[in-house]
């Protein structure tokens, strides 16, 4: 599907500015504890943005609707758990107090990942 070359082709572009911001921004801001949680999203959003694009080339070439839930799955688990990172690692960087629903959004975005690589594999499969 083209929406999964062009959005994988954006975060992962924007994975790279990120990484970049966290490696030299950042660490002027907070402790290396919380450089590390912000390079674990940003590690995640690069590994799931090249798996987007995968997901974008197979579905284009074998006609299953799995792949266009693996990468619907990918998106929510970019979302979800990098996104809880990067948030994580701002109010941090603001010196706030994370507000208590940000951390069970990271795993979730964890599970959302795995669903999209068993889906992934399901498709493969079925093929």
């Amino acid at each position: 599907m083209k929406l999964f070359l062009i959005l994988g082709t954006l975060l992962a572009g924007l994975g790279v500015a990120l990484g970049a911001f966290g490696a030299h921004g950042l660490k002027k801001l907070v402790d290396a504890e919380t450089v590390s949680i912000y390079q674990t999203g940003v590690q995640y959003q690069m590994y799931h943005a090249l798996a987007l694009i995968l997901v974008g080339i197979l579905a284009q070439r074998m006609d299953n609707s799995l792949f266009n839930y693996a990468g619907f799955f990918f998106i929510g688990g970019i979302v979800c758990f990098s996104g809880s990172l990067y948030l994580l690692s701002s109010f941090r960087a603001m010196n706030k107090v994370v507000p208590g629903f940000v951390y069970p959004i990271t795993p979730l975005g964890g599970i959302l990942f795995i669903l999209g690589w068993i889906l992934l594999l399901f498709a493969l499969l079925k093929k």
